[in-house]
């Protein structure tokens, strides 16, 4: 199966369980990986004969900034539903979330949750 891939979304959004993070913000990173036959558009090389990363893009920014979820499992899942419900041609998901300045006192680059979402 062929693959549209965007890595490194930066969204400013509001999510987290500190009240602090869901009042002031951050900086998320998303990638995501969506699965679909894309032969067609390889020949016709039209936009109409694929998912523009685009309107994907759109569909993040606006699902990540609707509102505020404590987990990153929930904004995950809501991403996941939103372009599975929007692009009837993605076969399958994977949704990673990342959150390079979770309030956490360690050294570390990021935390995050991944999750894969099919067609029922």
């Amino acid at each position: 199966m062929d693959k549209i891939i965007i890595r490194g979304l930066k969204v400013f959004a509001h999510h987290g369980v500190n009240p602090e993070e869901t009042a002031t913000g951050q900086q998320f990173l998303v990638d995501v990986t969506a699965s679909a036959d894309l032969s067609l558009a390889c020949i016709s090389d039209e936009l109409d004969s694929t998912v523009s990363y685009s309107a994907i893009i759109k569909t993040v920014k606006s699902v990540m900034t609707a509102q505020n979820d404590k987990l990153l499992e929930r904004a995950a899942q809501r991403v996941a539903d939103a372009v599975l419900e929007q692009y009837p041609e993605i076969s399958d998901v994977k949704i990673c979330l990342k959150k390079p300045d979770a309030p956490i006192h360690a050294d570390f680059t990021y935390v995050a949750v991944e999750i894969e979402r099919g067609r029922i």
